[in-house]
């Protein structure tokens, strides 16, 4: 046989090294879907977003930092600098992922009853709030028909407080025609039971909003994995 007559040998088809396994994790997630991935290949995949680089130490190394796919996300953007080999690009790839996420959830609670999605709701704001590290406080400010008008974060505070001023709460809800109003805020410590304070203070937001005609229909503590609300416990 001529030596120009040999077959030329098979090239695989699957790259080799970095590439090839990031095509096969892609492979996984679009064929077998998200279940089908672990966190750290989750994670491997979102930092895709870093050229020319093994992923797989960096996303595992997140998570024995964070312990989680969602405790990563979610983390402040401080601390994910401090990760090395993560920079500016690595943690805007897993920010906009964690954007994404309340975005969808803020979705299913946007043009409905707010009071009739309650289960959603809270979804909403336990994504937004429970992995929070200094107290933040929001209103709801809802329509007639208790629908969502605004999710605004009105005070950030420390760790264990936040300065919140009825009258500012008040005034908003004039400039946004709101009839109702929603309040809700965090407590780092993950422990949702209120302190007195935060039942004084909502006790003086309720007085502020009812001289405008305007209801309280709510305050919702959130802490980590649990939730509190002053109507179900009487509080309000």
């Amino acid at each position: 046989m001529d030596l120009f007559d040999c077959p030329a040998p098979e090239v695989s088809q699957t790259p080799l090294g970095v590439d090839g396994h990031r095509r096969r994790l892609r492979e996984r997630l679009l064929s077998a879907g998200p279940d089908s991935l672990a966190d750290h290949e989750m994670l491997e995949i979102v930092l895709f977003a870093l050229p020319r680089r093994d992923t797989k130490p960096l996303a595992r190394a997140l998570l024995t930092r964070f312990g989680s796919f969602a405790a990563a996300i979610a983390a402040p953007n401080q601390d994910l600098l401090a990760e090395e080999g993560l920079g500016d690009a690595g943690v805007a790839a897993l920010k906009s992922v964690h954007a994404a996420a309340l975005r969808l959830l803020r979705a299913e609670v946007i043009d409905r009853p707010v009071l009739t999605n309650w289960p959603r709701l809270m979804e909403y704001l336990t994504a937004e709030l429970s992995r929070e590290r200094i107290e933040q406080f929001r209103v709801l400010f809802l329509d007639n028909r208790n629908r969502l008008l605004a999710d605004e974060a009105q005070q950030r505070g420390t760790v264990n407080h936040t300065p919140v001023y009825p009258r500012e709460v008040a005034k908003r809800a004039l400039e946004l025609h709101a009839t109702a109003l929603i309040l809700v805020h965090n407590h780092p410590s993950g422990d949702p039971t209120p302190s007195e304070d935060d039942i004084g203070m909502t006790q003086r937001i309720k007085a502020a909003a009812a001289a405008l005609s305007i209801v309280v229909h709510d305050h919702i503590i959130i802490g980590n994995g649990r939730w509190l609300s002053f109507r179900k416990e009487g509080l309000l």
